[in-house]
Formats: C-alpha cells, structure tokens, sequence
C-alpha cells in the first residue's frame, strides 16, 4: 500500500508530537509569567543565556509591533495548512511531515498566546550577543524550517519529485 493510502490513524504521532511540543510551549509560557516579574531577568548560565520576560505584540524581533490579531490570524492559517499538509500526505517523506509538525506547533504556540493575551509572552535571553528575546515555540518555527529547508534542498527531487509522476522538466510523464 502506497503511504497516501494509509488510515489517518498512522498520522496521529505527528499530531500528538505536535500538541506535545504545544503544552511545553504553554507550560514554559505560564511559569515565565508567574514567576518572573515582567521585564526582570533570572541568569541561567551567566553570560550565555538567562530568562527575561517579555511580552511581544508584534512578530521576529517585535518586528509589526502591535499587530498581534493580524499575527494571530496568520499563525492560525499556517497551522491550519501545516495541518492539512500532514493530513492529506502532501509531502510522503517522514522527515518533510516531522518538520512540518514542529512548525505547526510553534505557530500554533504562538497562536494561543496572541488570541488569548494579545501577546506572545518570550523569555529566552542570549547574553553572549546581542539577539531578540524568544520562546518556545519560536525554537520550534526556527528548528522546524530549517530542517523543512534541508529536506527542500537536498531530498525533495529524490524523495518526491520522481514520485509525482513528472519529469525533470516538471512534465507529466
């Protein structure tokens, strides 16, 4: 049987890895916000990463601050499509539909935040350089995309391409 055959039933860790990685996400959210007084920072490791809490209505690097129903809108389409991507197989290869999981988790992660708060609540504090303060969930967009990008770049052709039924040119074949 082919894997676009298989029962929805065999897409189910993906989904529950996802909803995983969204309650850490939550759990890590709701404990920054009670235990850290907004705009304080706990040194972890000293000099190379600390717990700030922030709040951030706009997106990467408070980039369209005040935004955050846009933003919230955005992220819910891209767990939505992320979510019907797995679904509906549209990308075969376990390692395409894990990265995929993991971005939908972040957006979702994120979501949650600015649906209900009106905010995405950060905390990760690099102190080695000079960088924006980040969540969980934005681990997850991050480390997501960038093994999505590798699966792009250097399996996609092998994996799927030959599959679809074109050619190198992108003809049906």
């Amino acid at each position: 049987l082919k894997e676009e055959h298989l029962p929805m039933r065999k897409k189910l860790p993906l989904f529950l890895a996802a909803a995983a990685l969204v309650a850490v996400d939550q759990i890590i959210k709701v404990l920054t916000r009670a235990l850290i007084p907004l705009g304080e920072r706990i040194t972890l490791i000293p000099g190379v990463v600390g717990l700030t809490y922030v709040q951030n209505t706009g997106a990467a690097f408070s980039s369209f601050t005040g935004g955050a129903r846009l933003l919230a809108l955005l992220s819910l389409a891209m767990t939505v499509l992320l979510g019907v991507a797995i679904a509906k197989n549209w990308l075969k290869h376990p390692f395409a539909q894990w990265s995929m999981a993991v971005i939908m988790a972040g957006a979702f992660g994120n979501f949650i935040d600015r649906a209900f708060l009106g905010y995405v609540t950060d905390m990760v504090d690099t102190l080695f350089m000079t960088f924006a303060v980040y969540n969980f969930a934005d681990i997850c967009v991050v480390l997501g995309g960038i093994g999505f990008c590798a699966y792009y770049l250097f399996l996609y052709e092998k994996m799927e391409g030959k599959e679809s039924g074109h050619d190198d040119a992108g003809t049906a074949g």
